[in-house]
């Protein structure tokens, strides 16, 4: 339990470290490839689990590519370092987490009316006085909706312990060990330690973001980003941008490599000596190739949508209702994310194994729609915490206004409310879906052939050794998702400034 609390608190502070300054930087000025730079720093999150692990073993393990390159340039005798241990177990959460606080900080900061900063500054207020006693606070509902998930899935997390951890106990490995051994009661001990000081936790955290309001007064103006000036300024800001993206695609690019690369040919060598397009050539002329692919298209896209209906109206009720047991509501929402995907998994199986009333008399065990529900279930908190966030921000004086004026409360909502927080909805749309696309942990269980995901195909290959055709399949869903993200940060600029007035 120690383990994983220290690597949970670690992975919070290092995502933030990343996370925020990267979408301040992106909301806030203007450099040459900006908006792609943008578009490419979410990638990090749809690696699926078991494939980044494995793409950060074959970069950065003692036999990886950047220690023996480093060994080959410095004429060492053996590589200078090799990853492993809690400081890997780190750095793997570090790359993969922190792009909750980016897209959370970047929604937040569209969502806040420049003048407000602007007006600091026009009182004499240094820069880094205005973001600390103005902006910071604002950006308090998000910080605090991305700590929860990190947190969580720091908590819940077993590929990157399981590959890494050597002789460092945590939790989530326990219980694995324990299902193994056949000793179910010490599972079931160890999941309800681990859930129950995850629920703690969240509820610790609602009680701090309780504390203060963050509502702001907004004209729904969008974000004015200021150009960088200067040829030098300019070109160190591109270079900076051109170094930070090739360090993100490090493990992209060798699931690249490795798609080419003819399983059993690269052993010791810094890169692979031969390769091959067999792996694409083998996938295309599967029959099945395709269904992975559009069972986890259409499972994403139903849970997804599920998960918008009911985490937005869950937000509103949280945030704007004035009833009593809002704070309960919260709470339920958040429960699935402090509960291990197996464990989720596990509860739907139990649930579902025989007719209910919510399920209209039918048997969801081994049907399509068990691992959509799985996938709602999992990533409901991820839309709820995002939209709580920017209802967070929205002074209800607008939509009143919009009342006042003869409005209807779904008038109000749809053209004052929702343009409003549409940002903060979209980053949990979009993080909801793409992890949904690589979901592991609750498809390992609940999946049948006929709708077998992209990740259960990824490791079948694995299974086999087929570590090329694996990683063809990872690149065709990394393609998948990248179209994906240049959509939505295209839909994101349009509807910044189409923003009310």
């Amino acid at each position: 339990l120690f383990n994983s609390v220290m690597v949970s608190v670690g992975s919070v502070l290092l995502s933030a470290l990343i996370g925020v300054p990267l979408a301040l930087i992106f909301t806030h000025y203007e450099f040459p490839g900006r908006s792609v730079f943008s578009a490419l720093a979410v990638l990090p999150i749809v690696l699926p689990p078991l494939v980044g692990v494995l793409a950060f073993l074959f970069l950065y393990s003692e036999s990886g590519m950047v220690p023996r390159l480093i060994q080959a340039a410095l004429g060492l005798e053996r590589p200078p370092f090799s990853l492993n241990g809690v400081w890997a177990v780190l750095l793997v959460h570090g790359y993969t987490m922190y792009v909750f606080f980016y897209l959370f900080t970047s929604a937040a900061l569209r969502g806040m009316d420049p003048a407000v900063m602007e007006a600091a500054r026009n009182l004499g207020a240094s820069s880094w006085f205005s973001f600390r006693t103005v902006t910071l606070p604002l950006l308090t509902p998000a910080m605090v909706g991305a700590t929860l998930l990190v947190f969580m899935t720091s908590m819940n997390s077993f590929s990157a312990p399981f590959i890494f951890a050597g002789g460092f106990r945590f939790l989530s490995l326990n219980i694995y060990t324990s299902k193994l051994n056949g000793d179910m009661a010490m599972a079931v001990t160890q999941t309800v330690v681990l859930s129950a000081f995850s629920i703690a936790f969240l509820f610790w955290m609602r009680r701090y973001e309780g504390r203060r309001q963050y509502a702001m007064s907004t004209k729904g103006t969008a974000t004015v980003r200021r150009e960088i000036r200067g040829r030098w300024a300019r070109l160190l800001a591109g270079a900076a941008g051109i170094a930070m993206v090739v360090v993100l695609l490090l493990p992209h690019l060798t699931i690249l490599l490795l798609s080419f690369v003819q399983d059993g040919t690269w052993t010791h060598q810094i890169l692979p000596q031969v390769y091959t397009s067999d792996n694409y050539g083998r996938l295309f002329q599967d029959p099945t190739f395709w269904e992975p692919i559009r069972n986890s298209l259409n499972m994403a896209v139903v849970s997804t949508a599920a998960d918008v209906a009911i985490g937005v109206t869950a937000a509103y009720m949280v945030v704007k209702g004035t009833y009593r047991g809002r704070k309960l509501l919260d709470a339920l929402v958040m429960v699935p994310w402090a509960l291990p995907g197996t464990v989720v998994a596990i509860n739907l199986i139990v649930a579902f194994s025989q007719g209910t009333p919510f399920s209209f008399g039918q048997v969801l065990v081994g049907s399509f729609w068990l691992l959509p529900i799985a996938y709602f279930v999992r990533h409901l908190p991820i839309v709820f915490r995002a939209s709580s966030a920017a209802f967070r921000q929205l002074d209800d004086s607008l939509e009143e206004a919009a009342r006042n004026l003869g409005a209807g409360w779904f008038y109000a909502f749809r053209r004052v409310t929702l343009p409003l927080i549409g940002p903060g909805v979209l980053a949990g749309t979009l993080l909801a879906f793409v992890t949904a696309l690589g979901e592991f942990v609750a498809s390992i269980l609940l999946y049948v052939y006929d709708n077998r995901p992209i990740a259960m195909e990824i490791l079948s290959h694995l299974r086999q050794f087929n570590i090329g055709s694996a990683a063809a399949y990872a690149v065709l869903l990394l393609l998948l998702v990248s179209v994906v993200l240049l959509g939505s940060n295209y839909f994101s600029r349009g509807t910044a400034q189409r923003s009310l007035s």
